[in-house]
């Protein structure tokens, strides 16, 4: 059984609920623990009902850890979300049956069964205790400053089992976690992130995960190709829910090597009104980006359609930062910044 868990609240409930539905058609063999960071998002998940899944309040959490209730009051609605992700993945390692747990983003995809990744987890064996997953930046002059800013590592497929080394490893990022997690670029520090860079400088039995279908997102999308033969379908409202999701394959273009791609990292979508959205792809391959992103955004349309008629609505803005002045721009300017036209969808295309 392949345990995650995630968090988010209302606001984060469209991805939420496509990042479970994604694991449900590729795989019946997950369990995901859900934290819900408000009653609203916590209401509606139980009301569902998911058969796969364990919904989980903020309150769970912070009656055991007496620190988070203060630190609260101090961080961004988003900073203090990276604070608690190591707490979540303690506390399911705590009160579940599990063997292991892993953390997931809940703007994650997945676009086929992960089990080739615990596969590859479980061949590593004791040299596995704890799994982290590369950013994958290439060496261009932006990507280098990337890789200085966000760190070699990043949070959204992060594996801990029940050895005391794996806790060990947990605890210790949790007291960082504690002690610092903001939105802010320093040389060693940036929210939860950058402190994994320190996982293989200080412990033993941590694994950086090898299979490149694990971990596509912008930041890297620019490495790959499509291959040739991926099923890609021109309508993605035409594909059966009850199926499989499409079989996207990737190439990379330094080397040649194909792979299925597993899960995609949707960071930076950020919709313009009700009827487009800036995907921020970070490329301009249309053909690579259209496969990826339009399923997706057709699932989401789906997700929202039913959430309305419960009463939920999605602002278009989102930030970040404890700064106002930086939280500032982050909701107001940075959904404009459009770096190719064909990252501009019509969510009609989808609906």
């Amino acid at each position: 059984m392949m345990n995650f868990c995630t968090l988010f609240d209302s606001y984060y409930l469209d991805k939420g609920l496509a990042l479970y539905r994604s694991l449900e058609r590729v795989s019946k063999e997950f369990h995901l623990y859900i934290f819900c960071f408000d009653e609203k998002s916590r209401q509606i998940l139980a009301d569902y009902a998911l058969p796969h899944a364990t919904i989980l309040s903020h309150e769970d959490i912070e009656s055991e850890e007496e620190k988070l209730p203060v630190l609260k009051k101090e961080r961004s609605k988003a900073e203090y979300c990276w604070t608690c992700t190591p707490v979540i993945i303690e506390y399911v390692l705590k009160h579940f049956p599990v063997e292991s747990c892993t953390y997931i983003d809940a703007d994650l995809y997945f676009f086929s069964d992960p089990r080739v990744l615990f596969d590859e987890i479980a061949e590593a064996g004791a040299g596995a205790d704890v799994v982290i997953t590369e950013h994958r930046f290439s060496q261009s002059l932006k990507d280098r400053r990337l890789l200085k800013r966000s760190g070699k590592y990043c949070v959204e497929f992060n594996y801990f089992c029940q050895s005391e080394n794996s806790k060990k490893v947990l605890t210790w990022w949790k007291e960082k976690c504690f002690e610092w997690c903001y939105h802010i670029y320093e040389a060693e520090r940036m929210g939860d992130q950058k402190y994994l860079e320190q996982f293989p400088k200080w412990f033993e039995g941590v694994h950086e995960l090898q299979h490149l279908g694990g971990g596509v997102a912008p930041w890297n999308l620019g490495q790959y190709r499509l291959a040739e033969g991926s099923d890609i379908q021109a309508d993605p409202l035409q594909k059966n829910a009850a199926q499989n999701f499409l079989d996207i394959r990737l190439v990379t273009k330094k080397d040649g090597m194909e792979f299925p791609l597993i899960f995609y990292h949707f960071q930076n979508i950020r919709y313009l009104g009700n009827d487009k959205v800036n995907i921020n792809s970070c490329i301009h391959d249309k053909a690579l980006k259209e496969a990826i992103y339009l399923p997706y955004l057709a699932e989401l349309e789906r997700v929202r359609s039913e959430l309305n008629q419960r009463g939920i609505t999605f602002e278009g803005k989102k930030s970040y930062a404890s700064n106002k002045w930086i939280a500032f721009a982050q909701r107001n300017i940075l959904q404009y910044k459009i770096r190719s036209l064909s990252d501009l969808i019509e969510l009609k295309r989808v609906r």
